[in-house]
């Protein structure tokens, strides 16, 4: 089948950290775009020479904060020098159009789960997935109960994307959620009693993965996504009780 495609228009675009940004659009075609926390858009564009190629973003929208109808469309992009893609976010006027397809990926909470905790696992931008479900793991909160943990890696404070909502989320829920972010080269002046220094894979075992009562999701860098993979394994959990999307940068 031919991929669909549809024109999105930026309409607001701020930094996260420095070289990422966080840009947000509508469809310009006026249809709503209907997706499941966890999927992905991929962003068709071209080379200089023509040659046609694409890169995928996971979706940021929180549909508490998405408007009646769904219309925005939020992502985050990191900017990498010389980068093709980067060229084109970094070209892009307030009004711009770019073309898009999806919405991809089954990288999300499953309606059927059971379990009565989540380990949430991510570095970079590979959080931006979990903004996405913050909306949903608020029902399961409050419908059922559900602990999770947000392990979240970055080189210092001023990387930690969107850490003021997580932090704000948890201090919302205090006896179900739990902010963690792990900071491997600088910590904040004032630390709050739930940051780590190190890198995420070091800190899993401090809660104790349980296979009994347990699902985890591994987002971003790709050696953090094996590593925990790995851990969890020995832990006792099936490949079906873990949930991983690696992120890989690309020019």
């Amino acid at each position: 089948m031919p991929i669909v495609q549809f024109p999105l228009r930026l309409v607001a675009r701020r930094m996260l950290a420095p070289g990422v940004a966080h840009l947000s659009f509508t469809r310009a075609d006026g249809e709503p775009l209907t997706f499941v926390p966890g999927q992905f858009l991929q962003v068709h564009f071209a080379y200089g020479d023509g040659t046609p190629t694409k890169r995928s973003y996971s979706l940021a929208t929180r549909s508490d904060e998405a408007g009646d109808a769904g219309e925005l469309v939020d992502i985050a992009v990191s900017y990498v020098p010389g980068g093709a893609a980067t060229a084109l976010f970094e070209g892009l006027e307030i009004g711009d159009c770019v073309q898009a397809s999806g919405p991809y990926g089954r990288f999300c909470l499953l309606p059927g789960d059971t379990n009565a905790r989540y380990l949430l696992i991510a570095t970079g931008t590979g959080v931006t997935p979990y903004r996405a479900m913050l909306p949903l793991l608020e029902e399961r909160i409050r419908e059922r109960g559900t602990r999770v943990v947000l392990l979240f890696g970055a080189r210092t404070p001023q990387e930690l994307l969107y850490g003021d909502e997580f932090r704000a989320f948890a201090d919302a829920h205090p006896e179900h959620f739990r902010f963690v972010p792990c900071f491997s080269r600088e910590l904040p002046a004032e630390p709050h009693a739930d940051v780590r220094h190190g890198y995420v894979q070091q800190f899993l075992p401090e809660f104790a993965p349980d296979p009994a009562t347990d699902i985890a999701y591994l987002c971003g860098n790709p050696n953090m996504v094996d590593a925990c993979f790995e851990a969890l394994k020995e832990a006792g959990f099936e490949v079906r009780q873990i949930r991983r999307e690696k992120y890989v940068s690309s020019k």
